[in-house]
């Protein structure tokens, strides 16, 4: 890109350096083992629900359309961040390039603001499918599904190039040391020389859209669906109803708690270590936990598992 060029040579910093999660030697090495333990994890799990997906026609549904892409988001953006961090854990100095910087700061963006929207895209398909049943197939259909994928992917966009936009015109000429295990934007606008008022405003309004947008379209989705849920007369029909959103409630939970805990609190009453501890929930256990979540609790993803390695099983005796 010819404007982060321009803007890489004004300023006087032409790399970044990582200074990690923490900087005690003795935890280095097991925390090093820990989130690579996470990361496998999180790259199994993740291809393992897209390839189960993808192999099971009775699995192509809106709902596992989006679980497909979610697990598709899970996957990329732990990988824009967890190799490199893990790196911090095993070299003196973890590097980056000016230009490698802003491009994992956008690439995190990109993939994180489309979790949120695809998170809101999955809560209405399941008001559709729970309170309108009957036109379930044509209020989901293959069109909308695809329409409201774009629509996720346009807003990652959209944010992440706000937000990447405003650093490049930053000027960096201090210190070069991110308190961070990577380029996030609060880190990085520490390290400013120039003013960082718009990027903080882009900050409060980005954010509070990607956050406050798809939360109170999964809020009215989730009243909605628990209004309809307590009109079912059947302990049976009421605890199916249940055990489908459920897996959905706890992923949204515990992505949008930490994401607001770590970017809608002033800076000053939120210390960076404990800001990093924050981000390690929408960073790394988030998209560990997601295909876990929806798999072990999801008996048509079970099903599909037990049938795909009993065929595997057959082919290979």
């Amino acid at each position: 890109m010819p404007e982060m060029r321009s803007v890489a040579e004004n300023s006087s910093v032409t790399e970044f350096i990582l200074a990690g999660l923490t900087g005690q030697p003795e935890l280095q090495i097991p925390l090093f083992f820990l989130f690579l333990g996470f990361y496998v994890v999180t790259v199994v799990g993740n291809l393992g629900l897209i390839t189960l997906i993808g192999l099971n026609s009775h699995l192509h549904t809106p709902m596992y359309f989006f679980l497909y892409n979610l697990s598709f988001i899970d996957f990329c953006y732990s990988t824009v961040i967890t190799p490199k961090m893990l790196m911090s854990f095993v070299s003196k100095k973890n590097i980056i390039s000016y230009a490698g910087c802003m491009t994992q700061l956008f690439f995190f963006l990109f993939f994180v603001i489309s979790e949120s929207f695809i998170l809101s895209a999955m809560a209405y398909d399941r008001y559709v499918a729970i309170c309108n049943p009957l036109v379930y197939m044509a209020t989901m259909s293959p069109q909308i599904c695809l329409l409201l994928l774009l629509g996720v992917y346009v807003m990652g966009f959209v944010g992440a190039m706000a937000h990447t936009a405003c650093m490049v015109r930053l000027t960096f000429c201090a210190s070069n040391l991110v308190d961070h295990y990577m380029c996030d934007i609060l880190p990085l606008l520490e390290l400013s020389c120039t003013s960082t008022h718009v990027n903080e405003l882009v900050v409060f309004i980005v954010v509070g859209t990607d956050i406050g947008v798809p939360t109170v379209t999964i809020f009215i989705s989730y009243a909605l669906i628990l209004s309809s849920i307590l009109h079912i007369h059947s302990t049976e029909g009421r605890s199916k109803a249940f055990s489908t959103c459920s897996s959905h409630i706890i992923a949204v939970s515990l992505f949008f708690g930490s994401g607001a805990f770590m970017y809608l609190k002033p800076s000053s009453l939120l210390p960076m270590n404990q800001g990093k501890v924050s981000s390690l929930f929408y960073t790394i256990v988030v998209p560990m936990l997601n295909p876990l979540i929806y798999s072990l609790r999801n008996k048509d993803v079970k099903s599909a598992l037990k049938k795909t390695l009993s065929k595997w099983q057959e082919e290979t005796n």
